[in-house]
């Protein structure tokens, strides 16, 4: 008794993490249930109605450690989640980006804090509910892989997580499809099998990003992106946007009616000059890109290697040689036709279904992402 490995599982009080808490019950293992608080009860954050986390699903995720008779505990990482994940939201989205916070809290709150609270309880893994999958590679060491449930797979949120840490996460489902998932939470009777999903951004739960951005920079005393002009490439004036942050690159809906005879979208957003350029769809795209701090799941390659590139979490992975520029840098050269791909979003590369690394698309010189906000 005791020689067992501790396991701590990450419990957001959703059905997912509960299951695979269940599955390593059941399967004999030490279990500890483990759950973030991210947000002050008595701050902002609460205040804006965030689901994952929120004092309801921690709730929840006491209920399960209960019914599975393990220990449970509440961590908080309220000040971290802040400054590493919302703050970097807003002020992306000031400079006229488009950010994508799941993948920051994997890399800052979730795969490095958590780990070493998990560690502080004596346990020598975690494992999560994420939709993936860590195999051993060619050398040995371990290789992220998607999940085998293709519309549930989240390897793309999961390329920033540290190299180093990869042997001591679990993906208990890795291998199932949603639907076991739920049939499992049914079958071992967890008090949130029938619990719905979240779709949103756990901070933003009624979807308004604008909004959020705007009461958020004006809790900070930070000025908020004003109304400013839509133009052609040629700098003609067409029309009147409502701030920078509502808009992303390849953006068409919410332009308003500029006048153009065939659909416009939005090209590239100069936050120096408070413009959105708009032009063809065919413009909004792109045949190479420059991805900035490029994090590697692989040995870091010498020279181009060939790799699939998905810029998207539901996007197929684009043909692409990558070529290291150095500083962590690399440039995307795609086989085939441009794709639209947003400053700010995420750019993951992948051999097959291996996760090779990613980063973060570098934002173009017009859109000024130093500019004063």
């Amino acid at each position: 008794m005791g020689t067992e490995p501790l396991i701590a599982v990450a419990l957001s009080g959703g059905v997912d993490s509960a299951t695979a808490a269940a599955m390593l019950v059941e399967q004999g293992r030490r279990v500890v249930g483990m759950t973030m608080r991210l947000y002050d009860a008595g701050g902002t954050s609460a205040s804006l109605g965030g689901r994952c986390c929120g004092p309801r699903d921690i709730e929840d995720a006491r209920r399960v450690c209960q019914h599975l008779g393990i220990p449970f505990y509440v961590v908080s990482f309220e000040a971290e989640f802040e400054a590493e994940v919302i703050d970097e939201f807003v002020d992306a989205y000031l400079a006229g980006e488009t950010p994508n916070p799941c993948v920051k809290c994997n890399q800052h709150i979730k795969f490095t804090p958590l780990l070493q609270r998990a560690r502080a309880l004596g346990a020598d893994v975690l494992a999560t509910g994420h939709y993936a999958r860590l195999e051993p590679g060619p050398d040995g060491a371990p290789r992220l892989r998607r999940g085998r449930d293709a519309g549930k797979d989240q390897s793309y949120f999961l390329f920033s997580m540290p190299r180093e840490e990869l042997a001591a996460i679990r993906f208990p489902l890795g291998g199932l499809d949603k639907d076991e998932v739920r049939a499992r939470a049914a079958e071992y009777g967890l008090p949130n099998a029938r619990k719905a999903e979240s779709q949103e951004i756990c901070f933003v739960p009624d979807g308004d990003y604008a909004g959020f951005v705007e009461a958020r920079a004006l809790a900070r005393k930070r000025q908020v992106p004003g109304p400013g002009e839509i133009v052609d490439e040629a700098g003609q004036v067409l029309g009147r946007h409502r701030g920078v942050h509502h808009y992303t690159v390849g953006q068409r809906r919410g332009l308003g009616n500029l006048g153009s005879p065939a659909p416009v979208y939005v090209v590239d957003i100069d936050r120096g000059r408070n413009r959105l350029v708009v032009g063809p769809r065919m413009d909004a795209t792109s045949g190479s890109l420059v991805v900035r701090d490029v994090r590697w799941l692989t040995p870091v390659p010498e020279g181009p290697v060939r790799a699939g590139v998905q810029v998207r979490h539901r996007a197929r992975p684009v043909a692409a040689e990558l070529l290291p520029l150095g500083d962590g840098t690399v440039e995307v050269r795609l086989d085939g036709a441009p794709i639209v791909a947003a400053p700010g979003q995420a750019a993951v590369f992948y051999d097959g279904d291996t996760v090779l690394g990613g980063g973060w698309i570098r934002a173009s010189a017009s859109m000024s992402v130093s500019a004063t906000s």
